[in-house]
């Protein structure tokens, strides 16, 4: 029987599926593309890739049944992490060129356009990780990581008033202005780059994830 850890990156046509299985695979996760119900609600973790429009994504999402597979595992303390546009549908809403879309509301907060003088946001960049970060543990705080985005959450106004109850860790990042980079809260991670194109650092990353489930 295999001790490795059992991951499902979602199928849900948004997302570059292939890469994300390559690099959970390379740092030692079983790993599975699917968009089947139960073995996404039975993995250790479940990864939910995201590119394009967040609009587009949530329709995805939701003709997949993806937005209750990501509340049910959550509200049992089932690990989820989302990446790129995975991350932002994970907030109230998003705009994209003047249209407002619903997300899945596990945090507060819009998702808009990202106010750069060179728009996407396409490259390597540093994060501003918080002091006891699990998701950045090991890593320099100079490591970089690939992004690819014009659109970010630029505030976060979670609060957490019950003392037996972590507080979430944000990391932040620069791009024209300050943004959302990843978010570690409970059962819920998410970064805003992909890890599976950030090279080693993102391995590293992976590989702190994937020790948690």
């Amino acid at each position: 029987m295999s001790d490795k850890k059992k991951v499902v990156v979602f199928d849900y046509g948004f997302g570059n599926v292939r890469s994300a299985e390559r690099a959970l695979a390379h740092v030692g996760a079983d790993v599975e593309i699917t968009r089947d119900f139960d073995t996404a609600m039975n993995a250790d973790g479940l990864l939910v890739p995201g590119v394009g429009a967040f609009s587009a994504c949530m329709a995805g999402l939701k003709k997949a049944r993806g937005e209750w597979i990501v509340g049910r595992r959550l509200s049992g303390g089932r690990p989820v992490m989302g990446i790129c546009v995975g991350m932002q549908i994970l907030f109230e809403r998003g705009i994209e060129h003047g249209v407002e879309t619903e997300g899945l509301d596990e945090w507060p907060g819009t998702v808009g356009p990202l106010k750069a003088d060179i728009v996407p946001h396409m490259g390597w960049n540093t994060v501003d990780s918080p002091e006891g970060s699990q998701l950045f543990a090991g890593l320099d705080l100079e490591a970089r990581y690939y992004f690819v985005h014009s659109y970010a959450a630029h505030d976060w106004s979670l609060e957490v008033t019950n003392a037996k109850i972590r507080a979430p860790k944000v990391t932040w990042a620069t791009h024209g202005e300050r943004f959302v980079a990843a978010v570690e809260n409970g059962a819920l991670w998410a970064t805003q780059f992909h890890p599976e194109k950030s090279g080693d650092a993102g391995a590293q990353l992976l590989t702190n994830w994937i020790e948690t489930l």
